[in-house]
């Protein structure tokens, strides 16, 4: 079974758990944070219009991940939107285990090094709970995605989804898995 593992995956028990074991003076080792599942998704309010959008962006998220997303559908009708409840809205998929780690891996190092004028992440997107939420504004800057066949360029929503009680917890964590964070 450790030979299927990644070797981001094996980071995380080499490096990750111990310095976080000794650095919170943890007792338990079921006390240490770990990376439960990172979701992504896209909202596309043209896909009210136009049904092939929604197609367009599933592929272009299965390229990334390289799992099928899920399609997601309003929830209540807003009149002002023109929006009636069960349109389909948006793309959504839920990463876990290995494909969690290879996603975080390319995340990490691949795609936000080619942000324009990237200079790191906000450390300011917890949500109180260990959980850390950013916006990518564009899809191009996944080396999986060409360039040439992209109709419209789309963002998406990356929820990282850990077993951290605090910010300060998830914000260690994910420091330690090679994570950007600005100074």
């Amino acid at each position: 079974m450790s030979a299927l593992k990644s070797s981001y995956s094996q980071k995380y028990y080499k490096e990750v758990f111990p310095a976080l074991k000794e650095q919170f003076s943890y007792k338990n080792p079921m006390q240490v944070p770990k990376l439960e599942k990172i979701v992504i998704s896209s909202c596309l309010s043209e896909a009210l219009q136009n049904s092939k959008v929604l197609e367009t962006a599933s592929d272009e998220i299965m390229a990334i991940v390289g799992q099928k997303p899920t399609i997601t559908k309003a929830k209540k009708s807003i009149a002002s939107f023109k929006l009636r409840e069960g349109n389909k809205l948006g793309v959504r998929v839920t990463l876990r285990k290995e494909r969690m780690y290879e996603f975080l891996n390319r995340l990490c190092n691949v795609a936000l090094p080619r942000v324009r004028d990237f200079r790191g992440i906000s450390g300011r997107s917890f949500d109180g709970r260990g959980n850390y939420s950013m916006g990518i504004t564009e899809q191009i800057i996944f080396p999986e995605i060409n360039y040439d066949k992209i109709d419209k360029i789309r963002g998406m929503n990356i929820t990282i989804v850990t077993t951290a009680k605090t910010d300060e917890e998830g914000k260690a964590l994910l420091k330690l898995m090679g994570m950007p964070f600005r100074n």
